[in-house]
């Protein structure tokens, strides 16, 4: 997985609540051998019949400057409905690392974590500022997130504070997921396993080893 520690770039503003997963990856898309995560991401909104072949010029991110967006703003509840961890694949796969909204679906929430993805939680008034910015170009379209100091730079170049659960930013800094971040107490793991196999050495026997009727008992 990728280290997340700063991100610059292009933010579109998506000015939507409740952007569901069947948007942002329609199913059509997914059933593909080898989907093309980048051509599937909000499907039905950005080509004409879904198809991936006409675009719809109206949408946001078939205009420029937001064709290489890597930072989308959009409002509440993003990436509800159905737990599908292609929509956070599709995402990525555009290019985007990090979607800013009030809140989030739970499965959502988690799976674009488990992938290096961010989905940065701000307080309602300060994304719908975001969202005036970026759509009135009012300091133009580039945005920062450094995760290591939980700060945003706006587009007029001012900063908002953030925050993070500390064990998910860790992960995200070290680039390193779920079982990543397991292997890299290794030597803890190693160390317990070396002191229990005094205490408890028949846990570590093949069970054909193993008088008939053996437990085994706990000593210290």
């Amino acid at each position: 997985m990728t280290p997340f520690i700063r991100l610059s770039g292009v933010a579109a503003p998506l000015p939507r609540a409740d952007v569901d997963t069947d948007a942002v990856i329609p199913v059509p898309w997914m059933k593909a051998i080898e989907p093309d995560y980048a051509r599937a991401l909000f499907a039905n909104w950005r080509w004409q019949d879904g198809d991936g072949v006409t675009e719809l010029p109206g949408f946001v991110l078939n205009r420029e400057p937001y064709r290489r967006a890597c930072i989308l703003v959009a409002r509440s509840n993003f990436g509800c409905g159905s737990s599908r961890e292609a929509a956070v694949w599709a995402l990525q796969g555009f290019g985007i690392r990090c979607v800013i909204a009030p809140s989030f679906g739970d499965i959502f929430f988690d799976n674009a974590l488990k992938n290096g993805l961010l989905p940065l939680m701000l307080p309602a008034e300060q994304v719908e500022a975001l969202l005036r910015s970026l759509e009135q170009g009012l300091g133009g379209s580039h945005m920062a997130v450094d995760l290591e100091a939980q700060r945003i730079t706006t587009p007029e170049g001012g900063e908002l504070a953030f925050s993070v659960d500390p064990s998910r930013r860790a992960a995200l800094l070290a680039g390193l997921d779920e079982i990543g971040m397991t292997l890299s107490q290794r030597e803890a793991i190693d160390a317990f396993q070396q002191h229990d196999r005094l205490i408890r050495p028949w846990i570590y026997e093949p069970p054909l080893n193993r008088p008939p009727g053996h437990q085994g008992s706990a000593k210290s």
